[in-house]
């Protein structure tokens, strides 16, 4: 069934694969990892092993049941394009997608490399947004191959935003979020760089999204930017 996120830039999640791996060093506080965690402790049967990769065949037909068009955030829980997950449960994924053409989904990964090399397998409806996290400079790569996917609508998500990206090339992308790291251990996020890329987003006519400053306390820090909540989006297909 679909769970109602508290995510700001998305309505539901939806998990056909649960657990991952750490690959770079916006891991290190990974939330999905503590919720995961939280949820086998609880009795949850898909997460009865953890955070440990594991697809869910009786997930995937979900979002064909749901009426109403729904803003989806595809594995908040996982990556789809994660190495164990089979190329063929990723197909299968991207038709289920396809079918569901009343919803708009947000895949979000860490490994758009995977997602290039598959590229010609997939199918690249335009309700199928396709997203790349990067964390500092030093993981500039995934945009230039997320640059190689077929994705119509492409996006970055720049949480946690652990250092300045100066002069980041928008180029070809159609979204940016930016948001700081929340819970323990959070790392700093300086105001100044969330500016600099704001500014950036400006003026290249690219939708800007300010999805939380973070912090241990990351309600009381709260998500207003210079005064304003920003909201910005691409326009939904057909709208």
């Amino acid at each position: 069934m679909a769970t109602r996120s508290t995510i700001e830039w998305t309505e539901v999640t939806w998990n056909p694969v649960t657990g991952c791996t750490k690959i770079s060093h916006g891991c290190k506080h990974c939330y999905a990892e503590r919720m995961a965690r939280r949820l086998r402790a609880m009795g949850v049967h898909k997460y009865r092993d953890g955070f440990s990769v594991r697809t869910h065949e009786d997930s995937l037909d979900e979002p064909t049941r749901w009426r109403q068009p729904r803003l989806v955030f595809v594995n908040s829980m996982s990556d789809l394009f994660h190495q164990s997950v089979p190329t063929s449960f990723i197909e299968t994924v991207f038709e289920v997608m396809d079918r569901a053409s009343q919803h708009t989904f947000q895949v979000l990964t860490k490994r758009p490399g995977r997602v290039a090399q598959l590229n010609r397998r997939l199918r690249w409806a335009p309700n199928i947004w396709l997203g790349t996290s990067i964390e500092s400079e030093r993981w500039l790569g995934r945009l230039e191959r997320l640059g190689e996917t077929g994705a119509r609508t492409k996006f970055l998500s720049l949480e946690p935003l652990l250092g300045p990206l100066p002069n980041l090339p928008l180029q070809g992308i159609d979204w940016v979020i930016v948001g700081g790291e929340s819970g323990p251990g959070a790392r700093p996020m300086e105001a100044e760089w969330v500016r600099d890329i704001r500014d950036n987003c400006l003026d290249n006519d690219v939708p800007f999204f300010f999805k939380q400053w973070g912090g241990a306390f990351k309600k009381r820090a709260g998500r207003m930017l210079d005064g304003r909540a920003w909201n910005q989006m691409p326009a939904l297909e057909g709208g």
